[in-house]
């Protein structure tokens, strides 16, 4: 069994605790064993699992993982406390703010011979599969994917490219290694409107568009135009409802990890998805930026 920890009781947070007090039968997440959670809101007890210190959670010989998930811009300290601590680490998308951060978490992650997950549950939603499977051995014209949805609290979310990574990680595993060739960002702070636009090409050398736009009353929605030499898919395929909810099957995936049933191959190809599309975020808000540098 391994003792684990929630941090964070958003949403997230509390579906995580949800899970690891309810876990799928016979799977791997049988193996954690849920010990307490950390919140900066005094809580007591939720679903009558003890609230603890974050230092307690640390500290703890029988605490043997971390699931993060407080606000995007407190996941690289926290991550970083708890590899220290030499514990295992679960994390919702990003991993980091900054790519540097997330290459130092990983080197920290190996150094220390434990886990480090990101959850990257847009992976596992039946619409991206059943998308996937629409795409797979098609070849690629040229292509769009759209985002829309509410305004975030940047200071807590980070920049769009980061805070929006769930988009970027599709387009990467949908069409394979990326180049950044333009980005930029058109923003109207009084109507708390913000729209990025990133430009990349395929190692095929073929055009892919990623738009990231929020407003206030902005339904949340992906839209998608891709084109094939063999005709144009302009809409998500309809998807079944999944038997076993999107942070279970995460849970069972960093649980399988744990037991060492996840592959070396499998795992160094998820570390280099995941910090190539930190790289290419990073590089995107390089790009938006730099305008306001130069006039400033």
């Amino acid at each position: 069994m391994f003792g684990t920890v929630v941090i964070g009781i958003g949403i997230a947070g509390s579906v995580r605790i949800r899970d690891l007090l309810n876990p799928l039968p016979s799977s791997p997440a049988e193996h954690l064993k849920l010990l307490g959670f950390v919140s900066r809101r005094p809580l007591g007890e939720v679903h009558q699992v003890k609230q603890i210190s974050l230092q307690e959670a640390q500290d703890n010989k029988d605490t043997h993982a971390a699931i993060i998930s407080t606000d995007n811009r407190n996941h690289e300290e926290t991550v970083r406390s708890f590899l220290k601590a030499g514990k295992h680490v679960l994390v919702e998308y990003p991993l980091a703010l900054s790519a540097k951060a997330a290459h130092e978490l990983w080197e920290l992650a190996e150094q220390k011979g434990k886990i480090l997950h990101v959850e990257h549950i847009e992976l596992l939603t039946e619409e991206y599969k059943q998308l996937k499977k629409e795409v797979t051995g098609k070849e690629l014209v040229k292509g769009t994917l759209h985002f829309t949805g509410h305004p975030l609290d940047e200071e807590k979310s980070g920049f769009p490219a980061f805070s929006g990574i769930a988009r970027l990680t599709w387009l990467v595993d949908l069409f394979g290694d990326l180049t950044l060739t333009s980005a930029s960002r058109t923003e109207q702070k009084e109507k708390n409107y913000s729209r990025m636009t990133a430009h990349f090409q395929t190692a095929d050398k073929r055009p892919l568009t990623w738009i990231e736009e929020r407003a206030p009353g902005m339904k949340r929605d992906k839209k998608i135009n891709f084109c094939f030499k063999s005709g144009c898919l302009e809409s998500l395929p309809e998807a079944p409802r999944a038997a076993v909810g999107l942070f279970m099957q995460d849970l069972i995936l960093f649980a399988s990890k744990l037991l060492g049933q996840v592959s070396k191959e499998e795992m160094e190809a998820e570390k280099r998805r995941i910090l190539l599309c930190l790289d290419l975020a990073e590089e995107i808000q390089m790009h938006c930026e730099r305008p306001a540098k130069l006039y400033s």
